[in-house]
């Protein structure tokens, strides 16, 4: 067994990482925190009671150290990389699920903030196992991708080679209310978001820089994307649409197919993805369509699980070389 240490179980991302750990065959949780303690689990997440009874503590690294080998931060972007910092020092595994350590220096600090850990930034691994299976499993910091950019990546990245490098990518992507975090905020005030959609940031979403970033990093090749979130009156989910203009003609169901042909986590449907299908689950759905030179792309995902909480698993069974699907449900949340 490895003991595992949750920072910022009091978000949605903290409490999908508890459910996922409590019934993992080889992590065991030895430490909970978030920035205050002095609570029971059950006081951040009454959902807990009668399954897990565990003191809250405030966040320590020093005390992590003692307790735990790995450690997985659900903290907001530059908060973690502070504790990051002092955790590595101490030798301890990191899986990161904020921004901190996603993006080169240049592109962070240009959408975010000053970075204060820029030699540990040089040694992270991108969290994307279909991407980075290779680097993941040697890494002592993972830097576990947002929803945003794990849906889009993974549906896009395939037909790049294939895109006319003079064309735009446009990309609408709709995201359940709790992407937006468990903090209260007008924007995702009921009466606000129910039986309403509307876009935010086109255009000037931060994740875009990352998408564009990962893509020229896989490929070699420099992406026009335009990104458009959207907020839709769903709980959880995420799906992404795509659309591009092929220069090359290829067969694209063919390309998914042999693309994720070893892939467990990736699915290539014949029918239009639901989010439906992907709730609860690490899966990404992916469909394509093909008209002339024209191509829609289309994925779904559970933005609270592949898009944060059961990627930040998987990406820990890789680091602690066990089988990547080890203890993570594949049973979707339907109906």
């Amino acid at each position: 067994m490895i003991n595992v240490a949750i920072v910022g179980a009091s978000g949605y991302t903290g409490l999908e990482l508890i459910k996922i750990l409590i019934n993992h065959p080889k992590f065991n949780i030895t430490y909970i925190a978030n920035s205050e303690g002095g609570v029971n689990v059950t006081d951040l997440h009454p959902s807990l009671d009668g399954v897990l009874d565990m003191d809250v503590q405030k966040a320590n690294a020093n005390e992590i150290s003692k307790v735990a080998d790995l450690a997985f931060l659900a903290l907001p972007h530059k908060a973690s990389m502070g504790f990051a910092k002092q955790l590595l020092a101490l030798e301890i595994k990191v899986v990161d699920l904020s921004a901190d350590y996603r993006l080169q220096l240049d592109t962070y600090e240009k959408h975010y903030c000053p970075h204060e850990d820029k030699e540990n930034l040089k040694h992270s691994v991108y969290g994307l196992p279909e991407f980075y299976n290779g680097l993941i499993p040697h890494a002592k910091l993972v830097a576990n991708p947002g929803c945003y950019p794990t849906a889009t990546l993974l549906a896009l990245v395939p037909f790049v080679p294939y895109i006319d490098p003079k064309s735009n990518i446009f990309i609408d992507a709709k995201s359940g209310v709790s992407g937006a975090g468990k903090k209260l905020s007008e924007t995702t005030h009921f009466v606000n978001v129910n039986e309403n959609i509307f876009a935010y940031n086109p255009f000037g979403h931060r994740h875009a820089p990352e998408i564009e970033e990962k893509i020229l990093e896989l490929t070699d090749i420099k992406a026009n994307i335009n990104f458009v979130p959207h907020l839709i009156p769903v709980n959880r989910g995420m799906l992404v649409s795509i659309y591009a203009t092929l220069e090359d003609v290829c067969d694209a169901k063919q390309v998914l197919k042999d693309f994720y042909a070893d892939d467990k986590f990736v699915r290539i449907k014949d029918e239009p993805v639901t989010i439906k299908d992907t709730s609860g689950t690490n899966y990404c759905d992916i469909f394509v369509e093909q008209n002339g030179n024209s191509i829609f792309i289309s994925s779904s995902i559970d933005n609270l699980l592949r898009g944060a909480s059961t990627q930040a698993v998987v990406n820990a069974n890789l680091m602690c070389e066990y089988e990547e699907d080890l203890g993570i449900s594949k049973i979707a949340y339907v109906p």
